[in-house]
This record gives C-alpha cells, sequence and structure tokens, in this order.
C-alpha cells in the first residue's frame, strides 16, 4: 500500500434489515464515534476497524439504502460520501457491500449502482446461516469470478467470517478490485456522451460516470443539487440528455431499473441452488397468518404493547430506588461540605446534583424500553408491525414508513425525528416529524409516574395505574392521527402518499449481545443528548427560582410562623423539626419572590381553568427545556429541594396537603384526580421540550419548529381544560 493502512477509509453499504449495522458493531465494537454530516442532521457512525495486529482502518457505516436514486436523505449521504463529496469526508478507498444472501438479485442492484462510483469493492454474503437453515446454496467462487469482487460470507451478530473479511479487505486495499459494470446501450451511451462533454469537458465539473448515470436516470438528483441543476444552463443540459435517451426509445425515470436487472439476471444463473424446507416455509408463513391478519395480528400488537409499557412502570422501579439513593447520598455529602456558604450550596445540591439526578434516574426506564424496541426489531416483528401499521395510516396520508420514526419517538422524538429521513416522499417526512413530539416519550414518564402513583394507584390500585399509564401513551397517538389527516389535506393537497415497500425479514432469534449493544449505544445517546440540556436547563431554572434573596424575608417568616413552630416544638420537643419548618417555610417565601414565582403568578390565570395554582404553572413554565424538569421544580416550590423524582413520597404528601392560597377558592385543596389526569394530559400532548424543537428547526426550519411549539403547546392547553372540568364534574 502507498499509504499507511491507519489512513484507509472503508465505507460499509447495503439494504435496509441485511445485517450492516450489526456488521459493523461486530468489526469496530467499543472503537466508534457518533457524530452528524456536515450540514445535515443525518447521524454518521465511524469507527476503528482492527484489521490485525498491524493494521487498522477507518470504518463508515454509512445509512441504509435499496438504491443511490437519491429520493430520501440517506440515498442522497450515500452518494455523496462515495463520490467523494461530501464536505470533510474524503472518498473512501473501499466499498463493502453488505448482501442478505436471502435476496442476492435486488441486493446486488445496490452493489452494481455503487460501482459505477469507481470505488473498490468487497462483497459480504450477511446472514449465511440463515440461507443454510433454508436449504440456500450459493457457490461463493463463481459468484467472485463473475462479478470480480471477492465474496465473503458472514453471519455479522456472531463475527462468523469477521476474520476471513479482514484478511481481504487488507488484500483488496492493495489490489482495488472493481465489480463488473454493465455495457450500456447506445441511447445511452449517447446521452451519457453528451453529457460528459458538457459538464465535464466544457464546464470542468470533476464528475465519475456513476455521478454522470444519477443525473440521467434520478429526475431529482443528489448530484444535480450540488451542481445547482436549478440554474437555467445546467438544468438544460442535464433535461437536453435525458430527452436524448427518451427519444432513443428509453424512458429516464424507468430504464435503469430495467437495464440493471437485465445485466444481473445472467450473472446469478447457477449461483443459487434452492432445496428450502416446505416445513421451514410453512412455519413461517403459518406465524404471519396470524401476526398479519387484519384483527388478530392487531390485537397482538396491542397487547405486546401493553406488556412493554407494564415493564418499563414496574421492572424498573428496583433500580430507579438505588440511583435515587445514589444522589441523595451525594447530596448530603455537598450539602455538609458546603455548609458554610448557602448559595453554592444550593447551586451545587439542587442545580448540579439534582440537576444530574434528575436524567440519570430515568436511566432505567429508557434502557427497559430501548431493550424491547430492540428485541421488536432483532426479531423481525418490527417490519410486521410496519405492514400492519400501513393499512390504519393510509386513511391518513401516510403510510408505513412512518410507523418506525414514530414509535422510536416513544422513546425520544429526537432519534424518532432524525429517522424521518428514510422516508422519500418530502411531504409524508414533514407530517410524520411535526407529529413525532406527539408519541409519548420517555422524557413524559416521571410526570406520569409521579402523579398515578399519587392519585391514581390508592384510589384503584396497581392495575388500574398500569392501565392508566398504558392509556397515556396512545392519548397523543390518538391526536397524531387526525392531526396527520389535517395536514395531508392542506400540505399534500389531498395527493395519495406514495405506495410502501418494506422488506419482511426472516424471524430471528435476537442475540444478546447485538441486544446489549443496542441497550448501551440508546442509554448513552439518551444521556448525552437528553441529559445535557436536561442538566443545564435545570441549572438555569435553579437560579430563577432562587433569585433574588431578599434579606428580610428570614425576619418576616420568624415573625408570621413563629407561633406554629412553638407548637411544633411543644408537641415533638425537637429542635430540629424547629429549625427544619423554619428553613421550609423561608425557602417557600423567597420562592414566591423569585423571578420564576413572580412570572407564573402573572401567567397562572391563564392555567386557572385547568385547575392550576401558581406553583403548578411554576413547574410547567420550568419544564420547558425538558418534560421531566417539572419533579424537581416542584420539589423545589414545595420546599423539597431539587433531588426529589417521581418517587417521592414527601411530594406526593405536599400534594394532597396544598391549598389554594388566594381566590375563590382559597383554602380548597389543589390537587385532586381532575388536576392529576388535566397535568398528565397536558404534557401528553405539548412540546415542553426544547432539543425537540432544535431538532425540528434543523429538519426543517425555525418557522415549522416554533410553529409546532405553539400548535402543540395551545392544544395541550385546550385539551387539558376539556378534562379538568369534565373530570371534576364527574368525581
Amino acid at each position: 500500500m502507498q499509504q499507511t493502512s491507519n489512513s484507509f477509509r472503508v465505507a460499509l453499504i447495503g439494504n435496509p434489515n441485511t445485517g450492516k449495522s450489526s456488521l459493523f458493531n461486530a468489526l469496530t465494537g467499543l472503537r466508534q464515534r457518533v457524530g452528524n454530516y456536515s450540514g445535515v442532521t443525518v447521524e454518521k457512525k465511524t469507527g476503528q476497524w482492527e484489521l490485525n495486529s498491524e493494521h487498522s482502518v477507518e470504518l463508515i457505516d454509512l445509512p441504509g439504502t435499496y438504491s443511490l436514486s437519491a429520493k430520501s436523505i440517506d440515498e442522497r449521504i450515500a452518494v455523496d460520501v462515495l463520490s467523494g463529496h461530501m464536505p470533510g469526508l474524503p472518498a473512501p478507498d473501499l466499498v463493502i457491500v453488505v448482501v442478505d444472501v436471502e435476496n442476492l438479485q435486488r441486493n446486488l442492484f445496490l452493489a452494481s449502482q455503487a460501482a459505477e462510483l469507481e470505488v473498490p469493492m468487497v462483497i459480504a454474503l450477511n446472514c449465511w446461516d440463515v440461507a443454510e437453515r433454508k436449504g440456500l446454496k450459493i457457490d461463493c467462487k463463481l459468484l467472485e469470478q463473475r462479478l470480480g469482487v471477492p465474496v465473503v460470507p458472514t453471519v455479522a451478530n456472531r463475527r462468523k467470517g469477521a476474520d476471513e473479511l479482514n484478511t481481504v479487505v487488507l488484500k483488496a486495499l492493495r489490489e482495488r478490485p472493481q465489480m463488473i459494470r454493465p455495457s450500456w446501450p447506445e441511447p445511452v451511451g449517447q446521452s451519457l456522451k453528451l453529457l460528459r462533454r458538457e459538464l465535464v469537458e466544457i464546464r470542468g465539473e470533476a464528475l465519475k460516470d456513476g455521478e454522470l448515470l444519477r443525473l440521467l436516470f434520478d429526475k431529482n438528483s443528489a448530484v444535480g443539487d450540488r451542481l445547482n441543476t436549478a440554474g437555467a444552463e445546467v438544468g438544460r443540459i442535464v433535461q437536453s440528455a435525458r430527452d436524448h435517451l427518451h427519444r432513443g426509445g428509453y424512458n429516464p425515470d424507468a430504464a435503469e431499473s430495467l437495464l440493471r436487472f437485465r445485466f444481473l439476471n445472467p450473472l446469478l444463473l447457477d449461483i443459487i441452488q434452492r432445496q428450502a424446507s416446505l416445513k421451514t416455509r410453512s412455519r413461517s408463513e403459518s406465524i404471519d397468518q396470524i401476526l398479519l391478519h387484519r384483527f388478530w395480528g392487531l390485537g397482538v400488537f396491542v397487547g405486546m404493547m401493553y406488556v412493554v409499557f407494564q415493564s418499563v412502570y414496574t421492572w424498573a422501579g428496583p433500580f430507579m430506588q438505588l440511583l435515587e439513593g445514589f444522589t441523595g447520598w451525594l447530596q448530603g455529602l455537598a450539602a455538609n461540605a458546603l455548609a458554610s456558604t448557602p448559595t453554592l450550596q444550593s447551586l451545587v445540591v439542587d442545580g448540579i446534583i439534582g440537576g444530574v439526578g434528575s436524567f440519570v434516574v430515568f436511566l432505567p426506564q429508557i434502557l427497559i424500553l430501548f431493550l424491547f424496541i430492540a428485541l421488536l426489531e432483532e426479531s423481525g416483528y418490527m417490519a410486521r408491525a410496519a405492514f400492519l401499521m400501513d393499512k390504519l395510516f393510509q386513511w391518513c396520508g401516510l403510510n408505513g414508513k412512518s410507523f418506525v420514526p414514530l414509535l422510536s419517538s416513544y422513546a425520544c422524538a429526537i432519534p424518532g425525528i432524525m429517522a424521518t429521513r428514510t422516508i422519500s416522499d418530502p411531504k409524508a417526512r414533514m407530517i410524520t416529524i411535526l407529529i413525532a413530539p406527539l408519541m409519548s416519550c420517555s422524557a413524559r414518564l416521571p410526570v406520569y409516574l409521579l402523579l398515578i402513583g399519587a392519585f391514581v394507584e390508592p384510589l384503584y390500585g396497581p392495575a388500574v395505574a398500569g392501565a392508566v399509564l398504558f392509556a397515556m401513551h396512545f392519548v397523543g397517538a390518538a391526536l397524531a392521527a387526525p392531526l396527520a389527516w389535517l395536514l395531508n389535506r392542506t400540505l399534500n393537497k389531498g395527493r395519495a402518499p406514495r405506495p410502501f415497500i418494506m422488506e419482511l425479514p426472516p424471524y430471528r432469534v435476537p442475540h444478546v449481545k447485538s441486544l446489549l449493544w443496542r441497550m448501551y449505544e440508546s442509554g448513552k445517546d439518551f444521556v448525552v443528548r437528553a441529559g445535557t440540556v436536561i442538566f443545564a436547563m435545570t441549572v438555569v431554572i435553579w437560579a430563577l427560582l432562587y433569585f433574588p434573596r431578599p434579606l428580610k424575608i428570614p425576619l418576616q417568616v420568624a415573625r408570621v410562623q413563629g407561633a406554629e413552630i412553638i407548637a411544633i416544638a411543644d408537641n415533638e420537643a425537637a429542635e430540629t423539626d424547629i429549625v427544619q419548618a423554619l428553613e421550609q417555610q423561608i425557602d417557600a417565601a423567597y420562592l414566591e419572590q423569585s423571578y420564576m414565582g413572580r412570572f407564573g403568578k402573572f401567567v397562572q390565570p391563564v392555567f386557572a381553568p385547568a385547575g392550576y395554582d401558581w406553583k403548578i404553572t411554576v413547574g410547567v413554565l420550568a419544564s420547558f427545556p425538558a418534560r421531566e424538569v417539572i419533579i424537581s421544580t416542584l420539589g423545589i416550590t414545595y420546599a423539597l429541594g431539587g433531588e426529589v423524582d417521581e418517587a417521592s413520597t414527601d411530594l406526593r404528601e405536599s400534594f394532597h396537603k396544598a391549598k389554594w392560597e388566594s381566590g375563590p377558592r382559597m383554602g380548597e385543596p389543589v390537587f385532586n384526580l381532575a388536576v392529576a389526569l388535566s397535568i398528565m394530559v397536558f404534557f401528553a400532548l405539548c412540546m415542553q421540550c426544547g432539543a425537540t424543537v432544535a431538532v425540528i428547526a434543523k429538519e426543517l426550519n425555525w418557522g415549522w419548529a416554533l410553529t409546532s411549539f405553539c400548535g402543540l403547546t395551545s392544544i395541550a392547553w385546550l385539551a387539558a381544560v376539556v378534562v379538568y372540568q369534565i373530570t371534576i364534574r364527574l368525581i
């Protein structure tokens, strides 16, 4: 090799559901980095791949795609990376095309397109174990001879074939094998010649034949966007070449599929021998007859989702208690160490440690939820669920491709919104982004758990509590469907959605190592992305709740509350209780005079129809950066400290004791079942997440992001008012 192996870049590309990401994880292990491609929010995964003890390369995991036709953002990313036009990322020295053995012909279509970009290639025949079980026999040596590039059988989730792939790639980096390409008919050749003369020879554009083919065959080409085809001159050249191809008897939009499959079919003759077991085939079909049934399949799906959310509600409890105990222990240490400096003590205990604890405590719930999502994907059921949902989505203008982003949004709207890049229809993608925040993300869980534990479970028991938690996760989904229909009628002007095409992968037994890895990646992503925002905003909210600090407050509280403190001392004969009672009253008085307290009182009349007093209103306002911040805010509001969580018995007791402090309801209890349901419905529908607003702005623009925030918050307020007014009349 002319350059050191460490400076080589190898790209992984393949169709969805071929095991490409599993192979990437198997080859790189923990040596991975995650970021975004320049200019877009599409995730970029790279890692160090140790070929042997002396050589390693940078491995790039490209988004899964069926072709390079560049209709979706993923396809455009793949074209730009492979052609060397992605800013800050030189063209790869080698591409590994991950191919599903069971769908060899269709997968090699993508390989054939990539070959036109003149990148050396290796084929990884993945899912080899599944093919063997089904009686498929593939002559790898013959396939290698016909394609002209190395072919390596692999089983990615078990790391089988990885050592052979190491050896083959090391050799391929030296020899640079190129896959055989089609011999295009004369009309295609003449059209390419026209493009090459006008764009390369005259205008001096640095374009490969594969990029010229993308201009010729793709109406909306990533290459065209890069060349600014909206300009009259370049646009005229491309259209002239497409017209020439059309006059030659080929439809530019359909010619590529016809000609590539005509080229691939002879290459695959005698390559595959099918001796599939009828027993295996019938068993798979029998399972699908149930899981894809219009009634039973939907019933299985709803039942499975119920089990998932019941598990999140119950399994995470012990682990959350451990984290809560550890956070409390740290706060105790910090409080003692900083007792001489009250302001710094409050910042560290309530702002910093409380801020970290406020999102770390959610981690067990996040991991359990991601475990189930990974199980659904690894087993092959996720694609079936998307197929089922397609039938439900069609009426509102979406298709099954929206299901995966929306389901991902149940964990966190941020990755869910980013997952919409696989939707090729731009209007369907926009609608999916706008309704994704309505899916009940994991950040809402603490709010549900706190209020259900305080007002539902004591009255109706754990079974009903779990059912209410299950129902709350579908409040937003129930609104999302009609909202999508309305958006489709206005944005899409009634145009029918594009056909839904999704491969149904074979049923597989999930691999434990893969599940654990997915949980680790998802948990890390939550802590890094959501945790940093939550932590930062918790500190900001602490400041708004802490300042200003009038010096007269302690004296006023001591004078007003003196009789009550003496009564406590007489009854309990405990000096510590006197001090604690006084401190709590002082903290409450400081809070009422804080910037956030003053603003909460100012806007409280807006939330009064939903049953909120000024303290709940402050919690709602403080939780814009992240929904779950409301819990720590209420903890500070009720003078319990920002370290409280959804399991805090003290906070629940404070809810039951809270009274209206002014107005016509003065002296009446603030909280009841109606208020609890009103708050949960508000948080189920509102856009209380600054990070989500920022991601929508990047994916669409700030206009849509602000419209989404204002629209969903208004809907949430209206729904909260309706729920409260109806429920208060029934209880």
